[in-house]
C-alpha cells in the first residue's frame, strides 16, 4: 500500500466509525431513555409500596418476582422480531415479510399470557408452599390480582417497540415511556392511596395502575404506527393477525433461547429475592432497594445492547462483516464507559441512591440500610461484567446466535453463580453480601464466555 493510500485508509475508518457512532447513538438514547421510563414504572410501583408500609414492599417484591419470569421469558420470545425485522430490512424483503414476522410475535404475546395468568393466579399458594410467611403471602397474592393482567399489554408493546426499533424510528417508544411513567406515578398514589376521589386499594391498587400503564403505552404505539409513513405503508399491526408456519418457527427458534437466556439471569436474581426472604426481613427489604438501584443502572447497557442488535442485524442482513463488526464494538465502547461510572456512583453515593425505596434515617431501618450499602459495594464491582455481559448477547443476537449464548448463562448464572452465592450466604457471616458476590461472580463467567464467542465469530468473518 502507498504512502498516500494509508492515511486516505486510515481517514475513511475514522469517517465509517464516526457515521457509525452517531447511527447507534440516534438509535440507542431514546431507546435508553424509553428503558429507564419503563423500568421507573417498576421502581415507581416499589417506591409507593414502600411509603405504604415496609410489609408491602416485601410482599409486592415477592409477588413481581414470581411475575417477573413469565415476563421475561414472553419478552425474550417477543423480541426476537428485532433482529429478525432488521435482517429482512437490511437485506431488502418487503413490507409484506415485515408484517408476516411481527402478526407471529404478536399472536405469540397473546398465547404467552394467558399460559402465565393461570399460575399467576396461584402465587399465594406458590409462596406459601416455599415456606414465605402467610401474611407477606397473603399481600402479594392481592398485589398479583391487579398486576398480572399487565403481561399481554407489555408483550404487545414490545413487539411494537422491535417494529419501531429495526425501522430505526425509536422516538415513538420514548414518548410511550415518558407518558406511561408520569400516568403511573398518578394513578399509584391515586389507588394506593385513595387519593384523588379514588378508592383506597393499597397493594391491589399498585398491580391495577401498572395495567392500565403499560395498556396506555401500547396504545401509543398502536396509533403511532397509524401516522408514520413508513409505518403506515407497512401496516405491521393489521388484523387480522394469520400464523405463518415458518416465520413462527423462525420466530421461536431464535426467541426460546434468547428468552429462557433472559429468564436464566432474571432468574438468579428472583431466586435471590426468595433467599434473601428466608435470610431475614431486613436482608430482604435491602436486597429490594439495591436490586431496584441495580436494575435501572441496567436499563443504559440494555438500551445500548438493544440498538446493537438492531444495528449488528442490519448489516448481517446486507452481508457486510466490516459494518457488522464496527457496530458491535461501537457499542461495546460505549457500554464500557457507562459501566465505570455507574460503578463510580454506587461507591460514591450508596445512601443517596436507597433513600428513595428505604427512609434512610428512620432508626428501625438501620439495619436494613447498613445491608443495602454493603450491597451496593459489591454491586460496584460486577457493572462492568454486568454491562458487558448484557451488550455482548445483543450483539450475538444480531448474528442471530441465541443457542449458546443461553448455555453459557445456565453455565456462569447458575452452575458456578448460584451455587457459590448460597454456600457465601448460609454458610458464612456474609448473608446477603454472600449471595450478591455470587451472583457477581456467576456474571464475570457469562461476560468472558460471551466475549471469547464474539471474538471467534468475529475470526470468521460473522459467517456472512
Amino acid at each position: 500500500m502507498s504512502a498516500v493510500a494509508r492515511p486516505l485508509k486510515a481517514a475513511a475508518a475514522r469517517g465509517s466509525l464516526r457515521r457509525e457512532l452517531g447511527a447507534t447513538l440516534r438509535l440507542g438514547w431514546p431507546i435508553v431513555l424509553a428503558n429507564v421510563a419503563i423500568y421507573a414504572m417498576t421502581a415507581t410501583d416499589f417506591i409507593m409500596l414502600g411509603r405504604l408500609s415496609p410489609r408491602a414492599l416485601a410482599a409486592g417484591a415477592l409477588g413481581f418476582n414470581l411475575f417477573q419470569p413469565a415476563m421475561v421469558l414472553g419478552i425474550g420470545i417477543v423480541a426476537a422480531l428485532a433482529p429478525i425485522a432488521a435482517a429482512k430490512i437490511g437485506a431488502g424483503e418487503s413490507g409484506d415479510a415485515l408484517r408476516r414476522a411481527t402478526h407471529q410475535s404478536l399472536l405469540s404475546a397473546v398465547a404467552l399470557s394467558l399460559l402465565a395468568w393461570v399460575y399467576l393466579w396461584r402465587v399465594e399458594a406458590i409462596l406459601l408452599a416455599i415456606g414465605e410467611p402467610a401474611d407477606l403471602a397473603r399481600d402479594a397474592g392481592i398485589y398479583m390480582r391487579g398486576y398480572q393482567w399487565s403481561l399481554l399489554p407489555n408483550l404487545l408493546f414490545i413487539t411494537a417497540r422491535c417494529v419501531f426499533s429495526a425501522l430505526e424510528r425509536p422516538r415513538p417508544t420514548l414518548i410511550a415511556g415518558l407518558v406511561a411513567v408520569a400516568f403511573n406515578a398518578l394513578a399509584n398514589y391515586a389507588l394506593v392511596f385513595g387519593e384523588f376521589g379514588m378508592p383506597r386499594l393499597g397493594v391491589f391498587g399498585s398491580g391495577i395502575a401498572t395495567t392500565l400503564s403499560q395498556t396506555l403505552m401500547f396504545l401509543i404505539l398502536l396509533g403511532a404506527s397509524l401516522v408514520e409513513p413508513r409505518l403506515r405503508r407497512v401496516r405491521p399491526f393489521a388484523l387480522p393477525w394469520r400464523p405463518a408456519r415458518r416465520d413462527l418457527a423462525a420466530l421461536w427458534r431464535l426467541g426460546l433461547p434468547m428468552g429462557a437466556m433472559i429468564l436464566a439471569e432474571v432468574g438468579v436474581f428472583s431466586a435471590a429475592t426468595m433467599v434473601a426472604g428466608l435470610i431475614g426481613r431486613a436482608t430482604l427489604e435491602a436486597h429490594t432497594a439495591a436490586l431496584q438501584i441495580v436494575s435501572i443502572a441496567f436499563m443504559i447497557p440494555l438500551g445500548l445492547g438493544q440498538a446493537a442488535t438492531v444495528r449488528v442485524a442490519l448489516a448481517y442482513g446486507a452481508h457486510n462483516a466490516r459494518a457488522i463488526g464496527r457496530a458491535g464494538w461501537c457499542v461495546f465502547g460505549l457500554t464500557l464507559v457507562y459501566a465505570a461510572l455507574s460503578a463510580a456512583a454506587m461507591v460514591a453515593a450508596p445512601r443517596l441512591l436507597i433513600a428513595p425505596f428505604i427512609d434512610v434515617d428512620a432508626p428501625e431501618n438501620a439495619n436494613a440500610v447498613a445491608i443495602a450499602v454493603a450491597l451496593l459495594k459489591v454491586a460496584a464491582l460486577f457493572q462492568v461484567f454486568d454491562a458487558t455481559q448484557c451488550t455482548l448477547a445483543n450483539m450475538l443476537r444480531g448474528l442471530h446466535d441465541s443457542k449458546w449464548p443461553f448455555v453459557i448463562a445456565i453455565l456462569g448464572y447458575w452452575a458456578i453463580g448460584a451455587p457459590i452465592g448460597l454456600a457465601l450466604g448460609f454458610l458464612t457471616p456474609l448473608a446477603g453480601v454472600g449471595i450478591w458476590i455470587g451472583l457477581a461472580t456467576g456474571l464475570a463467567i457469562v461476560a468472558v464466555l460471551l466475549m471469547l464467542r464474539w471474538l471467534g465469530k468475529e475470526r470468521r468473518s460473522f459467517a456472512v
